[in-house]
């Protein structure tokens, strides 16, 4: 089990504790791209995909309903992780 596929598992099954820099990084690994933010949030967009993946840094997490939400992205492109 490569060290991206554990991280992902961890997310799946602990979504209250989801690091900001892990999310931001899984992001990215899906495809999206980082564009901008203010502040403690950071914004990841994907070319031909609606949904943009939006993180707020709070203490180092993410809110859990971005996790749903990270967690939704990876059902839908988790092909070739």
């Amino acid at each position: 089990m490569t060290k991206t596929s554990k991280l992902i598992e961890s997310i799946r099954t602990n979504p209250k504790t989801v690091r900001f820099d892990e999310a931001c990084k899984i992001a990215v690994k899906m495809g999206f791209i980082y564009s901008g933010g203010k502040g403690l949030h950071q914004v990841f967009k994907r070319t031909n995909e609606p949904v943009q993946l939006n993180f707020q840094n709070r203490n180092g997490y993410i809110p859990y309903y971005q996790a749903v939400q990270l967690i939704a992205m990876l059902e839908k492109y988790e092909v070739g992780l």
